[in-house]
């Protein structure tokens, strides 16, 4: 038994848990990756014995405060991490909180860690469009590109055109590029004058954009703003993409397609919230975000949020939510009223990334008409292999009007991932709005744990 279980090892829950441990409280990191860090500060594997991994990072020198304080914490507080904990549920009872979670690589035992409070750091995930011809090899998300470079230290390819939309682009190209990579084009589908429209919000983020614009430049990087990939064109693998222009309403302009040789595509469009857990738990929601009030704490008791769980905003704002949050639970957990007065210079830097990362939302949207560019023989659900002629069917002759009813009748989103990858393209093809999607469990889990969770819960209650 501990006194808080923080879930997830990013920005967001390392700065809870060092707040939370250096005022006196129990703390268990239950986290999935073998090393802490998130997808932001991703370490590469120690036997890669990796010489310069800050090379490949944004803000080391906060990732070095943090892993410095956890590495420190069993000498001066209570910090336990627990890697390679895969977190499928999260139980309340009148005891407190069990943490579920899968061990290992393989998941096939299950164990339960108990704690009085529960933070969730769940971060979030890509979003993924689709289009003629991205299910081939060499396609790969503008993460997951990111995290073969710093976990891995590997390329995907040696041409590469990154695409989509969003400020995860600059990085993705910038790394890649330096890593020996060559980008044939950052294919942006926001404009110039859709980050003016913005500017007095996107203010703090002058210096960090120029930054990346001198490198793109160095690396003779060539910026394609307004276009859009329609087409990845290759047989057994990726050959090459089309892009094309678009125009001020979203659609492609005719007549400025273009074709770009390439053996590797990152794309990505923007990242949606982790909400799973915080559904299961019975945490409210605000659209597609878990709802949280000024010290972070969701509507169910002892349960508190940080992070892009809350909202996508990268990792100092995430820093803010976490240390804000950790504050109030050792508060909270020793029965005292917490003093905002405390955390004031986290809680201002709060409000101003939060306005900078609504801003950069309003300006990094998804092209207005993407799927005018989804050809009817194209999958969009990969794990069922459910085409977008299946999902337009439902809708315009089966008479579907909302996402679950196309799930039932199309079975997109009932596969591996259950939705997490197919739901905003099923949600944009079939012009509904993306909505959460609540799940009993927050990833695959054995039959057989379940059913020794069900033995253990029948011999409890006869006990």
């Amino acid at each position: 038994m501990t006194d808080l279980a923080v879930i997830g090892a990013g920005p967001a829950g390392l700065a809870a848990a060092l707040a939370a441990a250096a005022r006196g409280v129990r703390v268990a990191i239950v986290d999935s990756a073998t090393e802490a860090g998130g997808q932001f500060y991703r370490q590469p594997a120690s036997g890669l014995r990796s010489r310069r991994p800050q090379a490949l990072h944004h803000q080391w020198r906060t990732w070095e405060r943090l892993r410095d304080g956890l590495a420190g914490s069993g000498a001066r507080f209570a910090v336990q991490f627990l890697t390679e904990h895969h977190v499928w549920s999260v139980e309340r009872d009148s005891d407190g909180f069990t943490v579920h979670a899968l061990l290992g690589p393989e998941q096939r035992e299950s164990v339960a860690v108990r704690a009085d409070a529960v933070l969730l750091a769940t971060g979030g995930y890509e979003r993924v469009l689709p289009f003629p011809g991205w299910t081939l090899p060499g396609v790969v998300t503008a993460g997951g590109a990111q995290a073969m470079l710093k976990g891995g230290l590997v390329v995907p390819g040696r041409t590469a055109v990154v695409a989509g939309t969003g400020p995860l682009l600059l990085p993705v190209a910038t790394g890649l590029a330096a890593a020996g990579v060559e980008v044939a084009a950052l294919v942006e589908a926001a404009g110039p004058k859709d980050l003016v429209r913005h500017g007095r919000a996107l203010v703090g983020k002058l210096p960090e954009g120029a930054g990346y614009a001198a490198r793109l430049l160095r690396h003779r990087v060539r910026l394609l703003s307004r276009h859009t990939v329609v087409r990845a064109h290759g047989d057994d693998r990726l050959t090459g993409v089309t892009v094309a222009a678009l125009d001020t309403r979203g659609r492609v302009r005719p007549g400025t397609e273009r074709y770009l040789p390439c053996d590797t595509l990152a794309v990505g469009h923007g990242m949606l919230p982790h909400t799973d857990l915080a559904e299961t738990l019975g945490c409210r929601l605000d659209g597609l975000t878990v709802a949280v009030d000024d010290e972070q704490r969701t509507d169910v008791p002892g349960v508190w949020a940080a992070g892009e769980s809350t909202g996508i905003g990268g990792a100092a704002l995430a820093l803010a939510e976490g240390h804000i949050a950790g504050r109030s639970i050792a508060a909270r957990l020793r029965g005292s009223e917490p003093d905002p007065a405390q955390w004031a210079s986290a809680a201002k830097a709060r409000t101003r990334l939060r306005k900078s990362a609504a801003a950069l939302d309003a300006a990094y949207p998804p092209p207005a008409h993407w799927s005018d560019q989804v050809t009817d023989d194209t999958l969009v659900c990969r794990c069922e292999e459910v085409t977008a002629g299946a999902v337009r069917e439902a809708v315009d002759e089966l008479g579907a009007g909302d996402v679950r009813t196309v799930k039932l009748l199309t079975r997109a989103g009932m596969g591996w991932c259950q939705g997490r990858v197919c739901g905003p393209a099923v949600a944009g093809l079939a012009g509904c709005e993306l909505t959460p999607s609540r799940r009993p469990f927050a990833r695959p889990v054995p039959l057989g744990v379940l059913a020794r969770q069900h033995d253990m819960a029948t011999e409890k209650g006869t006990s």
